[in-house]
Parts: C-alpha cells; sequence; structure tokens
C-alpha cells in the first residue's frame, strides 16, 4: 500500500488547498466538539493535524522545486 504522502504527491496543487481547507475545517469542529464535551474520537484530533502537516509538506516541496528550477533555467537561456 502506497503512502499518503506519495498520493498526495499526484495531486494537483488547487486539490490540496482544498484538502487543507477541509481539514482545517474539520479540525476547528473537532475542538469544537472537544470543548463541549462530545468528541468520541480524540485520536480523530491528531490524525487531521497530521493530514494538515502532509500536505503542507507537499506543497512546501513544490514550492522549493519551483524556486529551485527557475534560476536554473534562467541560467540556461543566457548561456545560449
Amino acid at each position: 500500500m502506497p503512502s499518503m504522502a506519495a498520493e498526495l504527491r499526484e495531486l494537483p496543487d488547487d486539490e490540496l488547498l482544498a484538502r487543507v481547507d477541509n481539514a482545517k475545517e474539520e479540525l476547528f469542529n473537532l475542538r469544537f466538539q472537544q470543548a463541549t464535551g462530545q468528541l468520541d474520537n480524540p485520536t480523530r484530533i491528531r490524525q487531521v493535524r497530521h493530514e494538515v502537516a502532509r500536505i503542507a509538506t507537499v506543497l512546501r516541496e513544490r514550492e522549493i522545486d519551483a524556486e529551485r528550477g527557475a534560476p536554473a533555467a534562467a541560467a540556461q537561456e543566457e548561456e545560449q
């Protein structure tokens, strides 16, 4: 079974941003339930936090790759 990070890397940026928004909304709702004493599964908070972190990591990897790729491409064009 492939890891969740590998599956996330295959998704486009807009899908990842939508997923992180949904996860943050779910996290808000879970914390609200916890504060009111209605939370059935407290480990779900941790799972959602980890999901947000995974998505943020993939987005940051792409950002770093784009930053590294742009100067290298510009330098190659100048040489030619």
